[in-house]
């Protein structure tokens, strides 16, 4: 039998389960449903971006790379979107802040107001890409890549408004971004001999260093034990899906059968409470009484196996999402 890839949910999804599993009066639920809305407010907002990428056209031979996450031994970045061309490299972040934008070059600081004329001192984004830039000049320096590298600071709500901005950065609005990466390109004559792309693009292909996030309950110092228990059925939005001999995942409420919710179950788990786990952990997590059913479930996935059988815990092979 082939067993089943694990990989972590994404941060929205992770952010859904955990809403699902955590009891309504606890007191960090307001805290979660606010992230969950800025993570998906976020997703909404690259998406915008890579449409909106869909109308630049260049002559030239390029190429557009979203979610680049390389690493040089400890020093791990992630680009939301890497352009390649001959004339340089551009890297696009995107930044999920509305409101009215303030960058002030006398004090350094960056800053927003909301509708509520609340203000609110956030770190300043192209810090970050100055960052990013430094990074792929040192990862290009180590494999011999001769190419210039500049960045723009992409804005995707659509209210937002600029107060103030530096003027020796990019920084622009969605539908903005064509231009201003035309403007960038304006910058960097065409080079007779640049390295050629398919070489480069390979070269980040096959370094990428996917970022494992830390799971939801550790990272928020969460109790797991807060958290309902079981196999989620998505029929009757109930924790009460039981693996049976023949009939396979049932939930014990409406009778629905769903082939997916031990995965989704084992995923959450990842995803929500550690980055190992234990066939008492599993049982605890997911209710099951027996220790040899949860062995024989546990033995489903392609997951990294540690210790031995009494002590044994289990491991994602390869995090990502």
């Amino acid at each position: 039998m082939e067993k089943k890839k694990v990989v972590m949910l994404s941060e929205a999804e992770s952010l859904e389960c955990l809403l699902h599993r955590l009891p309504k009066e606890h007191s960090y639920r307001k805290f979660f449903e606010v992230e969950l809305h800025r993570s998906k407010s976020g997703k909404r907002g690259e998406a915008r971006m890579k449409r909106k990428f869909n109308e630049f056209y260049l002559p030239e031979e390029h190429d557009v790379m979203w979610n680049v996450s390389l690493a040089i031994g400890g020093w791990r970045v992630q680009m939301d979107g890497l352009l390649l061309t001959d004339r340089c490299a551009v890297i696009i972040e995107s930044k999920n802040i509305s409101g009215r934008i303030h960058f002030d070059e006398a004090t350094g600081e960056f800053y927003r107001f909301n509708d509520d004329d609340e203000k609110t001192i956030m770190e300043d984004p192209t810090i970050q890409l100055n960052k990013h830039i430094r990074f792929l000049e040192a990862w290009f320096k180590i494999r011999n890549i001769p190419m210039p590298i500049d960045g723009l600071v992409v804005f995707t709500p659509k209210q937002c408004e600029f107060i103030s901005k530096p003027k020796d950065k990019y920084i622009c609005k969605t539908y903005q971004m064509v231009e201003y990466l035309h403007i960038i390109l304006q910058n960097y004559p065409q080079r007779i001999a640049s390295p050629k792309l398919d070489d480069i693009k390979k070269a980040i292909e096959d370094n990428l260093a996917p970022y494992q996030r830390i799971p939801l309950c550790e990272q928020y110092r969460l109790d797991w034990r807060e958290l309902k228990k079981g196999v989620w059925c998505k029929g009757c939005k109930e924790y009460a899906v039981r693996r049976k001999h023949k009939s396979g995942c049932v939930c014990s409420i409406c009778n629905k059968s769903d082939e997916t919710a031990a995965l989704h179950s084992m995923q959450e788990y990842f995803s929500l409470i550690s980055s190992e786990v234990s066939n008492k952990q599993f049982r605890d997590f997911l209710n099951v009484d027996s220790p040899f059913t949860a062995s024989r479930e546990l033995a489903r996935y392609d997951l990294e196996i540690q210790g031995t059988y009494k002590n044994r815990v289990y491991t994602l092979k390869q995090a990502g999402y």
